[in-house]
């Protein structure tokens, strides 16, 4: 048997599904950055076969997580397939295991890509769904796939995928099942339930983007939002769009922690990089790609954080003065 180890989101959701195409017999499990290590450990190396797709290499654990990969990779094949940023402290290709790698498109891609002599052709559908989840259309490989493609069908699918996702956090065995149903090149629309959440999750999102000017909050440069009523990536979004900042952060209390989508339109700021230097400052973790990332930090330094963050940002631009309508009070109340 073979693991298939993938973020939960739409770009990971679909390189899961190419690769279950092909390794039907595997089994399938989600994991995040931070939980990578610790997920890893506990499922074991008793497969063929580990994949790793669509999750960044986080330098909390990484010391630890590269002793468990040259552990594994004596018995078995190990392979990365990963489109963000890599750790500052190392190079991908001295991993002990097989690693393809590019930032410049999406790991559903890559995937398709890696594996595409044994794929069927048709596929690339899923590999396009994931691209166009993740905002990675500008490739040779997008823009020659999708002339096989009516486009208006292909983007509303995409949609119900992505929407349907967003309104099935941390609902894992529902994933699974979108996985299997994607693997078969079956329409998302095809699966009821997925259709059902993506509506509304839609109405959701559309709603908060309605609520939003009321609950958005500003530091500095940074416009920012907790326990949005929708998506936190889209909220992040609408954050600085709202405000005409240079950074968007949407986040939720989790277990006495904020987890958060920050989103930016500024050619100049990289959020990955930032995130990297700052979040080990404030006892937290994040990271992604420049103008999206994720990370976490307790509540109790989130104000700390917006702090540094905000420093960083204004470094390197010409800014206003920080704290208009920010309220370091408010945070007492969640």
């Amino acid at each position: 048997m073979n693991l298939i180890v993938a973020h939960g989101d739409t770009d990971g959701v679909t390189s899961a599904s190419l690769a279950l195409s092909i390794y039907p017999d595997s089994q399938v499990f989600f994991s995040h950055p931070v939980g990578l290590f610790s997920d890893l450990k506990e499922l074991g190396s008793n497969f063929e076969k580990i994949l790793i797709l669509d999750i960044a290499l986080n330098e909390i654990h990484l010391k630890d997580l590269l002793k468990l990969f040259k552990k594994y990779s004596k018995n078995v094949e190990i392979i990365y397939i990963d489109h963000h940023p890599p750790p500052l402290s190392i190079k991908l290709k001295e991993l002990p295991i097989e690693v393809f790698h590019r930032e410049t498109a999406c790991t559903a891609e890559l995937t398709f890509r890696y594996f595409s002599e044994k794929l069927d052709p048709s596929m690339s559908r899923v590999a396009l769904y994931g691209a166009i989840g993740d905002y990675a259309l500008n490739t040779d490989f997008v823009r020659e796939q999708l002339k096989a493609w009516d486009i208006r069908a292909l983007f509303f699918e995409a949609g119900v995928l992505s929407q349907g996702l967003e309104g099935s956090r941390r609902m894992y065995d529902f994933k699974r099942e979108v996985v299997v149903h994607l693997s078969k090149n079956k329409l998302p629309s095809e699966l009821s339930p997925l259709l059902v959440r993506a509506l509304i999750q839609s109405l959701k999102d559309e709603e908060m983007r309605k609520a939003l000017p009321q609950l958005v909050k500003t530091y500095g440069e940074i416009a920012y939002v907790l326990n949005p009523p929708g998506s936190l990536g889209r909220a992040a979004f609408y954050a600085y769009v709202l405000t005409s900042k240079k950074v968007g952060i949407a986040g939720e209390v989790r277990e006495k922690k904020i987890v958060m989508s920050l989103r930016t339109a500024d050619p100049q700021i990289d959020l990955n990089s930032l995130l990297r230097m700052i979040m080990p400052e404030v006892e937290g973790s994040g990271g992604g790609h420049r103008k999206a990332a994720g990370a976490r930090v307790p509540m109790d330094n989130f104000e700390e954080f917006l702090k540094k963050l905000n420093r960083y940002i204004t470094t390197n631009h010409s800014t206003q003065d920080t704290g208009s309508k920010h309220n370091p009070s408010s945070l007492a109340r969640l």
